[in-house]
């Protein structure tokens, strides 16, 4: 069983890079928010997995929270406001995708490298599982730099903490009011980015954080 359990969480795990990647690839707001839907989906079946490999039942608990706010409450608010905001067009990038992609490769690798060195000594599944989750954290890392659009920065944001969800599971777990404390804090968070959305749209009628830049720079002068 416990060549299944490793194998099952390895394909879970590195299903989360791959989306991860999409996430880095798409050019499309409501592309972008459905891929990190999925993303979510993936992260509850990831962490289901390992409530039950590891025979930890607090972790149903972060599964659900995860399936019900991040693969479903989540996304369907951030269409609702994208549509409302009427920026459902292509997402501004820093950079190009191939360099990017290239970057999220050489990330990735990195991650791999460090963590299996680091944790030599830990259990496989665990060490394996959270060189996978700093690889997710790394690329929602690389998303917010380069992307100029507020909401797909927002996105990597929550991407990012979909890897650390994933490393805290995949390492026996955390406490689950640490947990529930980490769902509220970013639910909170995700109420607040709206309303700051809303305003930015109404003053400055652009969400393109470039755009704003501008704009305070102008002011300064």
């Amino acid at each position: 069983m416990h060549g299944l359990s490793f194998d099952v969480a390895h394909l879970l795990a590195g299903s989360l890079v791959l989306l991860s990647f999409m996430l880095l690839y798409q050019d499309r707001l409501y592309a972008l928010l459905n891929v990190f839907a999925l993303q979510a989906s993936v992260l509850a079946l990831s962490v289901a997995w390992q409530a039950y490999a590891q025979g930890a039942p607090h972790l149903y608990v972060t599964a659900a929270i995860a399936l019900v706010f991040k693969a479903i409450v989540i996304p369907v608010a951030l269409h609702r406001i994208v549509a409302k905001l009427g920026i459902h067009r292509e997402v501004e990038t820093v950079v190009g995708i191939g360099p990017t992609m290239l970057a999220g490769m050489a990330l990735v690798a990195l991650s791999l490298v460090v963590m299996l060195r680091a944790a030599a000594i830990a259990d496989p599944l665990a060490r394996e599982d959270v060189a996978f989750a700093l690889s997710v954290v790394l690329l929602g890392l690389l998303m917010m730099i380069t992307r100029q659009n507020a909401v797909s920065q927002v996105v990597g944001f929550m991407s990012l903490e979909n890897g650390l969800i994933l490393a805290a599971a995949g390492a026996k777990g955390m406490p689950l009011v640490v947990e529930i404390s980490v769902a509220f804090s970013v639910l909170v968070a995700f109420i607040v980015i709206g309303v700051f959305l809303f305003r930015i749209r109404e003053r400055f009628d652009t969400v393109d954080v470039e755009a704003l830049d501008r704009f305070r720079g102008g002011r300064r002068r």
